[in-house]
């Protein structure tokens, strides 16, 4: 089985299973790596193969195409609407990987109408209708196609915005713009699309570069999230290549957390997956290392001062680009602090042996330092810097939220939290260079 592999409206390379050996393969084409501002898809995935098995190349090659899936309950959905195991990683590329995240399209070679495109509007009462049958009916599949590709567990739609309409569309032309994220069906978790409406308004009031956020009520509420892997060229939408961080640190999607197998005494202590030190140490690579390690160091601060022990390695993003990996907007910012009964309050990646906020003290904010090869004095001043921004915006954020319909009572909330945490931290930064001595 071969699947052709495109960057938005260039062919790349070509995707190849070998059933008998359970192999994966992956080329690039000649006319691509001819291209004097050719890119890897990863940097697992080198334009020049590297001398390696052909065990090895086919892991790598899985786990980078892996991580387009999505995850938990709308991969299971994905697989019964398309009548796949969901082992079945082919299977599932032919079916899902016209439209995912970043630029990547796969499609089989001389696919009858593949580059066919299709646009239907989407009615807000059409959309509504919807979200009240979730319960029932999977909210990733509409007129008998999945149309989502993009990892994650919360409900998401793809759609095309045109002015004030919303549509549903296919083809290399018609790629989508927004992701419409409904509050989750479990009432536990309800006002999350406020939460991260406040948490992403309140980032990118603070200088964080964010993904631009809207909050819609039709009358149930609804986020919607500009993608930063789109570009508008004239009538056609363009996409841009961008890797989740699992694909920066050619890790499983299943590695996404630090501690991969739980937080059971007996595993705690395995700490295999995605870290804050392996990030710093592949954004190296960046074309601008210091301004890369400065935007890493700024997003890692301000979720802990927003109260985010979710912060894991598919929350972040990069775009690929010959000089290398350059991060990318901010997404995914909720305080889930939130939520202590629902939502685990252990750090998805630890800031140095700490893995909660109560763990966190100046001793390990100089253990991130050392791991992360970051001088204390810079970790200080974004600690200050940061909390300076946020006290001086929150007011105007917080009322904003709510003029826009946030809920009042989660807004109320996790403005509490973060000035609590504001307050830690900021006692915390001017012991963090004299703890560098006891390292």
């Amino acid at each position: 089985m071969r699947l052709e592999v495109w960057l938005d409206r260039e062919r790349v390379g070509t995707l190849a299973y070998d059933a008998t050996h359970h192999r994966f393969s992956f080329a690039y084409t000649a006319d691509w790596c001819a291209r004097p501002a050719a890119y890897p898809l990863s940097p697992a995935l080198p334009l020049v193969p590297t001398e390696s098995s052909a065990d090895e190349h086919s892991a790598r090659v899985r786990r980078f195409f892996e991580n387009l899936l999505p995850e938990g309950q709308a991969l299971d959905e994905a697989a019964r609407a398309n009548r796949v195991s969901k082992g079945n990683l082919v299977g599932l590329l032919i079916a899902l990987g016209r439209e995912t995240a970043g630029a990547l399209r796969l499609v089989l070679p001389d696919s009858p109408g593949r580059d066919q495109p299709h646009k239907r509007l989407l009615t807000p009462d059409e959309l509504t209708q919807r979200l009240r049958q979730r319960p029932h009916v999977p909210f990733t599949v509409w007129d008998g196609k999945v149309r989502l590709s993009i990892a994650g567990f919360q409900d998401k739609l793809a759609v095309l915005v045109e002015g004030e309409d919303w549509y549903l569309v296919e083809g290399p032309d018609l790629a989508s713009t927004h992701i419409l994220k409904p509050d989750p069906v479990d009432l536990r978790l309800a006002g999350l699309t406020s939460n991260e409406f406040f948490c992403m308004r309140l980032a990118a009031a603070t200088g964080l570069d964010t993904a631009p956020v809207e909050l819609h009520h039709l009358p149930e509420p609804v986020l919607s999230v500009a993608r930063f892997d789109r570009d508008r060229d004239g009538t056609a939408v363009r996409r841009r290549h961008v890797i989740d961080g699992c694909q920066l640190l050619d890790l499983a999607g299943s590695y996404k957390y630090e501690r991969p197998y739980g937080d059971h005494p007996h595993v705690r202590e395995i700490r295999d997956g995605a870290s804050l030190g392996r990030f710093f140490a592949a954004i190296a690579a960046s074309p601008q290392p210091a301004k890369a390690r400065l935007q890493l160091l700024r997003w890692q601060v301000f979720q802990v001062l927003l109260g985010n022990a979710d912060a894991h390695a598919k929350n972040l993003s990069f775009f690929m680009t010959a000089a290398g990996p350059v991060q990318a907007p901010a997404y995914d910012l909720t305080c889930s602090a939130l939520y202590p009964a629902q939502v685990s309050q252990t750090f998805a990646m630890a800031v140095g042996d700490a893995f909660s906020t109560e763990e966190l003290s100046a001793y390990e904010w100089a253990q991130f330092c050392a791991a992360t090869d970051t001088h204390p004095t810079q970790v200080r001043k974004e600690i200050e810097r940061s909390v300076r921004l946020i006290r001086r915006q929150l007011p105007a954020v917080r009322a904003a939220a709510m003029d826009a319909g946030a809920a009042e009572a989660v807004i109320e909330s996790i403005s509490t939290i973060v000035e609590q945490q504001c307050q830690r931290q900021l006692e915390l930064a001017p012991q963090i260079r004299e703890m560098m001595a006891v390292v």
